[in-house]
């Protein structure tokens, strides 16, 4: 296991820097959106078994203030073991903690057939859009997908990315869905697996789960891995085979 996560840090490090700005501080890499200040688009990663200096963490603060941006890490404690105290000792503060969870090769498990719901990659304009409405709407998120969002999403597609929308076979209703990011050294991570209110308790986030993980071998893939978002979600990922691998903790400074 511990090479397996050494290989999901350098691909989350390496997937981080797609399309984003990138400076490197000391052994820090930062990384920063070019269209948004939402603190989870730009965040640093610290390389693996790094031990900064007070030195290098001011400098890293200044690099995201000088943006107006929240200065935030995200990465695997058992990677970079020494970080996080030096960090709490510079005035960061734990944003959360959460278990990192993979679905090794041959233990994807089947779910029971959904009643009324078809699972489909999307292909048109309105199959991206049902998605996104439906992931948006799931997490509590404002607004619907743009036409540039659209696009963005078929390119992640053509460059080995996942996708899967959940539906009503009988209206046609978006219901859910999910994403992958695209594959690389064998490796990806599912993520906004989400169902909308309405839909749930019918075993779709289980459902949206096992597609992706089954698309991802199928094309090839060694690493299937994602970080759930409580417990209920964790319970959820294990029924589809996966397991806690490691831990991953996202830290900020507010003050």
């Amino acid at each position: 296991m511990p090479n397996t996560l050494a290989s999901i840090q350098s691909y989350i490090r390496d997937t981080a820097a797609d399309g984003r700005e990138l400076e490197r501080i000391g052994p820090f890499l930062a990384t920063f959106s070019r269209n948004s200040t939402n603190p989870f688009l730009n965040y640093a990663i610290p390389d693996t078994g790094a031990r900064p200096s007070r030195s290098d963490v001011d400098g890293l603060i200044a690099a995201y203030r000088q943006r107006a941006l929240l200065p935030r890490l995200e990465f695997l404690t058992e990677s970079a073991p020494d970080v996080e105290a030096v960090l709490v000792n510079a005035g960061f503060d734990l944003e959360r903690r959460v278990p990192l969870m993979v679905c090794p090769p041959g233990s994807v498990v089947a779910q029971p057939r959904l009643d009324g719901i078809e699972l489909l990659v999307p292909k048109s304009d309105a199959e991206f859009e049902g998605m996104s409405n439906a992931q948006n709407e799931a997490f509590g998120e404002p607004g619907g997908i743009t036409a540039a969002g659209i696009e963005h999403a078929r390119e992640q597609l053509e460059l080995g990315g996942l996708a899967t929308l959940a539906r009503d076979g009988e209206t046609g209703e978006p219901a859910g869905g999910g994403v992958g990011t695209p594959l690389r050294y064998g490796i990806t991570e599912l993520a906004g697996i989400g169902v909308r209110e309405q839909y749930r308790q019918r075993g779709i986030g289980a459902a949206i789960t096992e597609f992706l993980a089954h698309e991802a071998y199928a094309r090839g893939g060694r690493t299937v891995f994602l970080t759930p978002g409580g417990i209920p979600e964790e319970r959820l990922y294990a029924r589809v085979g996966f397991v806690p691998a490691g831990e991953c903790v996202h830290l900020r400074l507010t003050s």
